[in-house]
């Protein structure tokens, strides 16, 4: 049985007063982490559950299922394709699914991603069901909506690509004036695998290795391996200190920045 525990709980924080509160979640198949927000300032950060966790069974989990004034949840995807707006027809969200190869147990999902597209993209059933149960699925948005949106508010230049790493799994993006040119998610075992993934999309954008800039976000630290081994090959290399949320010391704005990013995604869910 799970037992919520934190990373962060502010002594201002009321479990009487969470209508007054944005609930945040990150959510895959295996776990899903929550912070809770007043306005732009954290009260909670969870540590890791178990999806499990969301029957709310576990101990003090019933907090997450209290009323909020507003519910996030970015949810990982198995799949997703990123359309143009001028090239959209909601009349043919089903047929564009079709370069998905949508399984029995997977959900489709149509949402803006920006101004200028739109995201389509899958989720297994489970993950779904058991997000939605507790949270509704007019609540759930692309996982990396909210970072992509916090990139693009702060006038990326051409010659950076944006990463955010969680475990094993790596987001890749790229602006060019201000509009999204590039966005991927590769899977990677090690830190050179890490390193090739990257060099990848480089090449693609046609982009030098010694002239571009890395700007990491997610799980990593400073002088970690996969740190040490991108900056063998590129230019520059550094940590993402873009802060959205006021935060305590003990918490890297770099490390919760997928997470606390979700809040700009507000205006597109319903309460």
């Amino acid at each position: 049985m799970d037992k919520l525990s934190y990373q962060y709980l502010d002594h201002d924080f009321d479990p009487e007063h969470t209508g007054d509160y944005t609930l945040l979640m990150q959510a895959d198949e295996a776990q899903f982490t929550v912070a809770v927000t007043d306005q732009h300032k954290l009260l909670l950060l969870s540590n890791p559950l178990s999806s499990g966790a969301l029957s709310g069974s576990g101990e003090g989990t019933e907090l997450l299922f209290r009323d909020y004034s507003q519910r996030i949840a970015g949810l990982s995807f198995t799949g997703f394709t990123i359309i143009p707006l001028s090239l959209f027809n909601p009349e043919k969200t089903a047929d564009f699914a079709r370069f998905l190869d949508v399984k029995p147990d997977e959900k489709v999902f149509s949402q803006p991603l920006d101004d200028a597209n739109q995201v389509i993209f899958k989720a297994g059933e489970k993950l779904v069901s058991a997000v939605g149960g507790k949270f509704s699925t007019r609540n759930i948005v692309f996982a990396a909506r909210g970072w992509i949106t916090a990139v693009a508010e702060n006038n990326p230049p051409h010659t950076s690509l944006y990463l955010n790493l969680m475990s094993n799994k790596v987001d890749v993006l790229n602006f060019s004036d201000n509009k999204l040119r590039f966005y991927n998610r590769f899977g990677f075992g090690n830190a050179d695998e890490l390193a090739y993934f990257i060099s990848l999309a480089a090449h693609e954008l046609q982009l030098q290795p010694q002239e571009l800039s890395l700007v990491v976000s997610g799980d990593v630290t400073h002088g970690d391996d996969n740190i040490s081994r991108l900056s063998d090959f590129f230019g520059k290399v550094e940590i993402n200190d873009l802060q959205l949320t006021g935060l305590p010391e003990q918490v890297d704005p770099h490390s919760v920045l997928s997470l606390t990013a979700l809040a700009l995604c507000a205006s597109s869910v319903a309460h």
